[in-house]
């Protein structure tokens, strides 16, 4: 009888105990799960400030570089395609298209020294400059997160875990184009 009340405490005990790392696993994935969801929303909330500063921008080149119509149609163009892209994938080609639209953009405006002077160009720049480096900071998050989603989803007993619960693996937010990876660069002070 004494065995047999061991034998029961002893797979109490075991039950209890894998059950509890069961639920420590998966509230762990529903954690980073929703930590990638808040830092996806920081990516977007500084796409969407940087997207709001273009429009200044273009305005701004445009009151000194009014011929450069195409270069402002593709600014325009890219912002449009960053605003509204839906998946990971979408963004990072829309911020491939818009990056280099801003390299072109700020090419033009290098041949202007009076757009170069004006305290309005020089502000938005600043922002400009602010908010890439936001959208950096925020994308490394963000991939950080990701990465350790994925580590947990593909990894024994987590995937277990994971796969019983439906978790995915996610999509990093990369960069595909190397020219693109730079930051946009916006000193004219030359």
């Amino acid at each position: 009888m004494k065995s047999l009340i061991m034998l029961v405490l002893l797979v109490l005990v075991a039950g209890l105990a894998f059950g509890s790392v069961y639920f420590s696993r998966y509230n762990e994935t529903v954690r980073l799960r929703e930590a990638i969801n808040a830092s996806w929303s920081q990516v977007d909330v500084a796409i969407q400030r940087r997207a709001d500063l273009i429009p200044n921008l273009v305005e701004t080149v445009k009151g000194y570089a009014a011929h450069e119509r195409e270069v402002f149609e593709k600014v325009t163009q890219a912002r449009a395609a960053a605003i509204g892209a839906k998946t990971v994938q979408e963004q990072g080609q829309a911020e491939n298209m818009l990056t280099g639209a801003l390299r072109t953009l700020f090419a033009v405006a290098e041949n202007y020294p009076q757009l170069r002077a004006s305290e309005n160009f020089m502000q938005l720049q600043r922002d400009l400059t602010d908010t890439e480096d936001k959208i950096q900071a925020a994308r490394r998050f963000y991939n950080t997160m990701v990465r350790d989603l994925n580590i947990r989803v593909q990894v024994f007993p987590s995937s277990v875990i994971a796969n019983a619960f439906g978790f995915k693996t996610r999509d990093m937010f990369e960069i595909e184009e190397p020219a693109a990876r730079e930051p946009v660069k916006v000193d004219f002070t030359r």
